[in-house]
């Protein structure tokens, strides 16, 4: 049966904004090559869209042609503004843009852990307010908010954790009662994830284990293009498995034992010490220092690979992704050098061949990833048939 006319000239539009969004500003000739629709229906089309504001004459192809058929046309950039929030178990960043991602301002904030629970909240939300308030944006349209700690993939609300600081899940709720804005919640790695796909070293890649590496670990699995939560949104909770090395193993309270005491950060600088390299903040300042030590150090990043080895092995065993991306800073730090250790020994564990890379966003991937889902989400709000 073939589409109605509205439901035709909806599925047009949709995919004009597209264009305009992936390819950039572009003439109706471009559109109508594109699209494949003819004269008149693009010009009708053009007419729809910039009556309802969403794209608009931002400049003309060429200084010899003028009139109609030189204009090009784009997205209008100040429609929406989008916000994002990477809330860390100390502290917070965050982010403002407009419709199609140009970032505005940027800010973060420390949260110590001793800091009241209503105050963190309201420190938090102040943030993000005044960040918002010197872009010069209007009220905020979506706002993503990336956490720690499980999604639940029914309610989408970030899930109750001992492990982590109350004010985190307070935050949230807050922000949806205070802002007129729409709220989303996603877990931290998966946004990351969701980064490296679009914007870093994983580009083209529709299948793909992501690892966090930081002071914490944790993994996001992309199947087919889409980020897997898993039935209670724990996928990718790697840093509790259960791997060779460990003094015990983890629980149902707490990952001590698990694949986190391997890899963490504190593990890591533990490592570094007993290979007798100087000590440092975190782990990536260990990692970063040890590649610069040159051939001193490479007892140590050999043995740091294997660990990373073993905990990669059992996820490909499980999911045969062909890639994993070593991220977060621990994994920008390491860079090519670790990733090349990785991959070699993990092709010694498993059969399966897997493509080791280094992420390339580090800990701003969590901000960067927000704030493209905040994106899409406000473009399919305000570009749906209305």
């Amino acid at each position: 049966m073939p589409a109605s006319p509205s439901t035709a000239r909806a599925i047009n539009d949709r995919r004009a904004l597209h264009l305009l969004q992936e390819e950039g500003p572009l003439t109706a000739g471009q559109l109508k090559a594109l699209t494949g629709l003819s004269r008149p229906s693009v010009a009708d089309l053009v007419d729809r869209l910039r009556g309802a504001g969403l794209i608009d004459v931002v400049g003309e192809s060429g200084a010899e042609r003028r009139g109609p058929n030189a204009r090009v046309y784009g997205i209008v950039a100040d429609r929406a503004h989008l916000a994002a929030l990477d809330v860390r178990t100390g502290g917070v960043g965050v982010g403002v843009a407009d419709l199609l991602g140009n970032p505005l301002a940027e800010k973060t904030l420390a949260v110590p852990a001793d800091m009241p629970t209503d105050r963190a909240v309201a420190a938090a939300v102040a943030l993000l307010e005044r960040t918002a308030r010197e872009a010069g944006t209007a009220p905020l349209h979506t706002v993503a908010v990336g956490a720690p700690g499980l999604i639940d993939p029914a309610s989408g609300e970030l899930r109750d954790s001992a492990s982590l600081p109350l004010w985190h899940r307070r935050l949230v709720a807050v922000l949806q009662e205070r802002l007129p804005a729409t709220v989303l919640v996603e877990n931290e790695t998966n946004l990351a994830a969701v980064a490296e796909q679009r914007l870093g070293v994983a580009r083209g890649h529709d299948t793909f284990v992501f690892l966090w590496l930081g002071e914490g670990v944790g993994a996001a699995v992309v199947l087919d293009g889409k980020v897997r939560r898993g039935a209670s949104g724990g996928a990718g909770e790697v840093g509790f498995l259960p791997v060779p090395g460990t003094s015990g193993l983890p629980s149902a309270t707490g990952c001590d034992g698990g694949f986190h005491s391997l890899v963490g950060g504190g593990a890591v600088c533990e490592l570094a010490a007993a290979h007798g390299l100087p000590g440092g903040p975190d782990g990536p300042a260990v990692v970063a220092a040890a590649l610069e030590a040159g051939e001193r150090a490479d007892p140590f990043l050999d043995a740091l690979a294997e660990r990373l080895a073993l905990g990669a092995a059992a996820v490909v065993a499980v999911l045969d992704p062909g890639c994993v991306v070593l991220g977060g800073e621990t994994g920008l730090a390491g860079g090519k050098a670790l990733a090349a250790r990785v991959e070699a020994r993990l092709a010694e564990l498993s059969p399966l061949r897997t493509e080791v890379r280094a992420g390339e966003l580090g800990g701003g991937a969590v901000l960067s990833g927000a704030l493209l889902i905040a994106r899409e989400a406000a473009q399919d709000d305000l570009f749906a048939p209305r």
